[in-house]
């Protein structure tokens, strides 16, 4: 049975900036045992639990500074018990799995932290060494070679809207400028906009018929298109106010959707692709180079004498 030695209780007279030099007071209870571990061969000790310990600077990593005295006391009490039920725990599974079994379980664990040392350089390396940048002629040449993957799921617009409240002077005013929208209609809706309860003169960009639906009152996903029509102008109001809508262009679910509009998707597989080419090359090169100063070498198999 496996021996477990904790602390049943730990007080901090004084938190230091410095967490190794926190003043512990200890009182050490043996649970199953009577035999008391040697700090001759392990500095601090804490806790143990058979031949593992938990020693005073585990303890320091997990204490913030700026903890209470009883704070800190509570969270180094059950950082112990929790080590010692892990501990606990995987003693008992070690006894009782099979040792092939237990042997898949480490090659997994190395592998895993050879692949976090790998991946950990390799992106490193991509982020100090990888060019970044994406000229708008990768983005046109990508997007037209695979236009059939950018087809869209729900209806876009471009539109502007305003919205103003019930009683709003001079409304009539606001609905020709926001219908016919000409430079000198932008410049009247623009420096009349602080009186606006919200709006958006911005027809230029497309916008998900979605969110268009969550912003204006009475339309909804099954009557939306007789709402949201190109070059369409319509009016709503509730109790909150009144609101003035132009749609400027509308693109259907399943059309192709704009570079424009996809761009950052487009960006985002180009530097996917680059960094996956620039890791592929990164490997070659480096087998290449071992191979070449004799770091790397492939020994020739002997056969079976018996074979």
């Amino acid at each position: 049975m496996a021996e477990l030695l904790f602390l049943s209780e730990l007080r901090f007279p004084m938190i230091s900036t410095y967490k190794n030099k926190i003043s512990i007071g200890i009182t050490i209870l043996l649970l199953a045992s009577c035999n008391y571990f040697s700090s001759e061969s392990i500095a601090n000790p804490i806790a143990r639990v058979g031949e593992s310990y938990l020693v005073l600077s585990d303890l320091n990593k997990i204490i913030p500074d700026n903890l209470s005295p009883e704070d800190s006391t509570i969270l180094a009490n059950n950082y112990i018990q929790d080590w010692a039920q892990q501990q606990l725990m995987l003693s008992r599974a070690k006894l009782n799995i099979p040792e092939m079994k237990q042997q898949e379980f480490e090659d997994l664990v190395k592998q895993y932290r050879a692949d976090l040392y790998i991946n950990a350089y390799k992106e490193g390396l991509v982020a100090k060494s990888m060019d970044k940048q994406v000229s708008h002629m990768e983005l046109e040449t990508y997007y037209e070679n695979h236009k059939e993957n950018f087809k869209l799921n729900e209806r876009l617009v471009k539109i502007r809207y305003i919205n103003v409240a019930n009683d709003y002077d001079n409304i009539n005013q606001l609905r020709a400028a926001i219908r016919r929208f000409n430079h000198e209609d932008k410049q009247l809706l623009e420096s009349l906009a602080i009186t606006f309860k919200s709006y958006s003169l911005n027809d230029s960009t497309w916008v998900k018929s979605s969110s268009i639906i969550q912003k204006l009152p009475k339309i909804t996903m099954d009557n939306s298109e007789s709402y949201l029509k190109k070059s369409h102008f319509f009016e709503l109001s509730d109790s909150l106010g009144v609101y003035l809508v132009t749609v400027n262009e509308v693109l259907g679910r399943n059309d192709i959707a704009p570079l424009e509009y996809v761009e950052p998707t487009v960006r985002k597989i180009i530097l996917n692709k680059r960094k996956l080419d620039f890791i592929k090359n990164l490997e070659r090169e480096l087998l290449d180079e071992a191979t070449g100063n004799k770091e790397f070498e492939i020994f020739e198999l002997k056969q079976d004498s018996k074979q």
